[in-house]
Protein backbone atom coordinates (compact mmCIF):
# COMPACT_ATOMS: atom_id res chain seq x y z
CA UNK A 1 0.00 0.00 0.00
CA UNK A 2 2.75 2.28 0.87
CA UNK A 3 3.89 2.55 -2.84
CA UNK A 4 0.55 3.23 -4.09
CA UNK A 5 0.40 6.15 -1.71
CA UNK A 6 3.76 7.35 -2.24
CA UNK A 7 3.25 7.12 -6.05
CA UNK A 8 0.10 8.42 -5.79
CA UNK A 9 1.07 12.46 -6.23
CA UNK A 10 2.85 11.66 -9.22
CA UNK A 11 -0.28 10.04 -10.65
CA UNK A 12 -2.69 12.45 -9.77
CA UNK A 13 -0.44 15.26 -11.33
CA UNK A 14 -0.27 13.19 -14.78
CA UNK A 15 -4.02 13.41 -14.83
CA UNK A 16 -4.63 16.58 -13.51
CA UNK A 17 -5.42 18.79 -16.42
CA UNK A 18 -7.51 15.74 -17.71
CA UNK A 19 -9.45 16.20 -14.52
CA UNK A 20 -10.25 19.75 -14.87
CA UNK A 21 -11.52 19.96 -18.12
CA UNK A 22 -13.78 16.67 -17.03
CA UNK A 23 -14.99 18.15 -13.90
CA UNK A 24 -15.74 21.83 -15.95
CA UNK A 25 -17.80 19.79 -18.25
CA UNK A 26 -19.23 18.06 -15.17
CA UNK A 27 -20.32 21.31 -13.79
CA UNK A 28 -22.00 22.75 -17.02
CA UNK A 29 -23.83 19.74 -17.88
CA UNK A 30 -24.69 17.30 -14.96
CA UNK A 31 -26.35 14.23 -15.91
CA UNK A 32 -29.28 14.00 -14.37
CA UNK A 33 -28.14 10.32 -12.67
CA UNK A 34 -24.23 11.40 -11.54
CA UNK A 35 -25.55 11.53 -7.60
CA UNK A 36 -26.13 7.25 -8.66
CA UNK A 37 -22.96 6.60 -10.12
CA UNK A 38 -21.20 8.24 -7.72
CA UNK A 39 -23.14 6.30 -4.98
CA UNK A 40 -22.64 2.57 -7.19
CA UNK A 41 -18.89 3.06 -8.00
CA UNK A 42 -18.02 4.73 -4.00
CA UNK A 43 -19.81 1.36 -3.21
CA UNK A 44 -17.62 -0.49 -5.45
CA UNK A 45 -14.40 0.97 -4.81
CA UNK A 46 -14.82 0.24 -0.90
CA UNK A 47 -16.10 -3.06 -0.85
CA UNK A 48 -12.54 -3.51 -1.86
CA UNK A 49 -10.15 -0.74 0.19
CA UNK A 50 -9.84 -1.00 3.81
CA UNK A 51 -8.81 2.52 4.60
CA UNK A 52 -6.83 1.32 7.52
CA UNK A 53 -4.10 0.09 5.26
CA UNK A 54 -3.67 3.27 4.12
CA UNK A 55 -5.13 6.43 6.52
CA UNK A 56 -2.93 8.63 4.24
CA UNK A 57 -5.78 11.48 4.80
CA UNK A 58 -5.38 11.30 8.54
CA UNK A 59 -1.48 11.17 7.78
CA UNK A 60 -1.46 14.16 5.22
CA UNK A 61 -4.45 16.29 5.92
CA UNK A 62 -6.63 17.89 8.71
CA UNK A 63 -10.29 18.08 8.70
CA UNK A 64 -12.13 21.14 9.10
CA UNK A 65 -13.39 21.20 12.55
CA UNK A 66 -17.49 22.57 12.50
CA UNK A 67 -18.49 24.28 16.46
CA UNK A 68 -20.51 20.81 16.64
CA UNK A 69 -17.60 18.61 16.27
CA UNK A 70 -15.44 20.37 18.73
CA UNK A 71 -18.40 20.41 20.88
CA UNK A 72 -18.60 16.51 20.63
CA UNK A 73 -14.98 15.63 20.89
CA UNK A 74 -14.45 18.14 23.89
CA UNK A 75 -17.32 16.95 25.37
CA UNK A 76 -15.78 13.36 25.11
CA UNK A 77 -12.18 14.37 26.57
CA UNK A 78 -14.07 15.99 29.31
CA UNK A 79 -12.60 18.79 28.42
CA UNK A 80 -13.85 22.68 27.84
CA UNK A 81 -13.94 23.75 24.10
CA UNK A 82 -11.48 26.44 24.68
CA UNK A 83 -8.90 23.83 26.11
CA UNK A 84 -9.90 21.43 23.23
CA UNK A 85 -9.13 24.18 20.18
CA UNK A 86 -6.02 25.78 21.99
CA UNK A 87 -4.12 22.21 23.06
CA UNK A 88 -5.13 20.95 19.25
CA UNK A 89 -6.65 23.38 16.47
CA UNK A 90 -5.72 26.50 15.20
CA UNK A 91 -8.07 28.74 12.84
CA UNK A 92 -6.52 28.60 8.80
CA UNK A 93 -6.76 30.92 6.92
CA UNK A 94 -9.65 30.12 5.30
CA UNK A 95 -11.52 30.67 8.81
CA UNK A 96 -11.88 26.94 9.46
CA UNK A 97 -10.49 25.75 12.75
CA UNK A 98 -8.37 22.08 11.75
CA UNK A 99 -5.72 20.44 13.27
CA UNK A 100 -2.15 21.79 14.49
CA UNK A 101 -0.56 19.19 12.90
CA UNK A 102 0.10 16.25 10.75
CA UNK A 103 -0.41 13.40 11.44
CA UNK A 104 -3.84 13.53 13.14
CA UNK A 105 -3.06 13.63 16.90
CA UNK A 106 -6.35 10.96 17.24
CA UNK A 107 -4.35 8.46 14.61
CA UNK A 108 -3.21 5.39 16.15
CA UNK A 109 -0.12 3.18 14.87
CA UNK A 110 -2.52 0.53 13.54
CA UNK A 111 -4.29 3.58 11.52
CA UNK A 112 -7.23 3.50 13.66
CA UNK A 113 -8.94 6.75 14.89
CA UNK A 114 -9.12 7.10 18.51
CA UNK A 115 -12.25 9.06 18.47
CA UNK A 116 -13.90 7.39 15.43
CA UNK A 117 -17.26 7.57 17.72
CA UNK A 118 -16.99 10.84 17.58
CA UNK A 119 -14.62 12.34 15.02
CA UNK A 120 -15.64 14.96 12.71
CA UNK A 121 -18.20 15.37 10.52
CA UNK A 122 -15.48 15.74 7.82
CA UNK A 123 -13.86 12.59 8.31
CA UNK A 124 -17.00 11.04 8.64
CA UNK A 125 -17.80 11.96 4.65
CA UNK A 126 -14.27 11.29 3.75
CA UNK A 127 -13.74 11.01 0.50
CA UNK A 128 -16.90 12.49 -0.37
CA UNK A 129 -17.18 10.63 -3.14
CA UNK A 130 -20.83 9.47 -2.35
CA UNK A 131 -22.36 13.13 -1.44
CA UNK A 132 -25.14 14.40 -2.85
CA UNK A 133 -24.75 17.15 -5.66
CA UNK A 134 -21.15 15.86 -6.41
CA UNK A 135 -20.76 17.97 -8.81
CA UNK A 136 -20.81 20.65 -6.88
CA UNK A 137 -17.40 19.49 -5.17
CA UNK A 138 -14.74 19.24 -7.58
CA UNK A 139 -12.23 21.10 -5.70
CA UNK A 140 -12.25 19.17 -2.78
CA UNK A 141 -12.40 16.04 -5.02
CA UNK A 142 -9.53 17.21 -7.26
CA UNK A 143 -7.30 17.63 -4.00
CA UNK A 144 -7.93 14.30 -2.63
CA UNK A 145 -7.34 12.51 -5.97
CA UNK A 146 -3.46 13.05 -4.47
CA UNK A 147 -4.57 12.01 -1.28
CA UNK A 148 -6.84 9.13 -1.69
CA UNK A 149 -6.56 5.86 -3.89
CA UNK A 150 -9.90 5.22 -3.48
CA UNK A 151 -10.78 8.87 -4.51
CA UNK A 152 -8.40 8.51 -7.57
CA UNK A 153 -9.63 5.19 -8.71
CA UNK A 154 -13.35 6.29 -8.36
CA UNK A 155 -13.12 9.72 -10.44
CA UNK A 156 -10.97 7.26 -13.19
CA UNK A 157 -13.84 4.94 -13.50
CA UNK A 158 -16.65 7.95 -13.51
CA UNK A 159 -14.56 9.58 -16.60
CA UNK A 160 -15.06 6.02 -18.23
CA UNK A 161 -18.71 6.08 -17.17
CA UNK A 162 -19.80 9.22 -18.61
CA UNK A 163 -17.39 8.97 -21.50
CA UNK A 164 -18.98 5.77 -22.30
CA UNK A 165 -22.59 7.20 -21.57
CA UNK A 166 -21.68 10.25 -23.79
CA UNK A 167 -21.08 7.85 -26.76
CA UNK A 168 -24.39 6.44 -26.88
Amino acid sequence: MQDIIDGLPKKAKEVEKENQKFFQKLKKKTPKNLDYIMQELHEEEFATTDCLTCGNCCKTTSPIFTNADIARISKHFRMKEHQFISQFLFFDEDNHYVLQSAPCHFLGADNECMIYDVRPKACREYPHTNRKKFHKISEITMNNISICPATYNIVEKLKRVIETKGKR
